[in-house]
């Protein structure tokens, strides 16, 4: 009747479930999902899920998020972690640090704190890393008044 499907068994873990959670929805505390999540009200905790993470444009959160993926309009007072990646749009505002391995941040983002991404090479160990040909060493040779 609303889309949901009857199966059981391994084909029904492939569909991704979504949780909304509207405009004037408060909560306060540790939020845990599976699957896509899409906050629009204030949540002041945690946010934890495997899957994709949408904070809407006038949803606040004052703690930490962590997901697969996070895509933020909204306002973020915390450290936000993506295994994936985050994303900010133009509406965004961030009080925190960011840990991702790919991060895109629009025009128009008001954010402070740091940022750890480290981009695809961050999956290459140091030993897919092309080696540096070594140079042979050069004196140094000390400049006026340098001892």
């Amino acid at each position: 009747m609303f889309g949901f499907s009857k199966k059981k068994g391994p084909a029904q873990s492939k569909e991704e479930t979504l949780t909304f959670l509207a405009r004037g929805f408060e909560f306060n505390g540790i939020l845990n999902f599976d699957g896509m999540v899409r906050i629009d009200g204030v949540v002041t905790g945690e946010i934890h899920t495997e899957g994709t993470l949408i904070i809407g444009e006038h949803a606040v959160v004052e703690g930490n998020v962590s997901a697969g993926t996070i895509v933020s309009g909204g306002k973020i007072n915390g450290n936000v972690t993506a295994r994936e990646k985050v994303r900010l749009v133009s509406t965004a505002a961030l009080l925190g640090t960011i840990r991702t391995p790919l991060l895109h941040i629009e025009e128009g983002v008001r954010l402070k704190g740091t940022c750890e991404a480290q981009g695809h090479r961050a999956e290459h160990s140091q030993d897919d890393r092309p080696k540096k040909l070594s140079e042979p060493r050069k004196p140094r040779v000390p400049q006026y008044g340098e001892l």
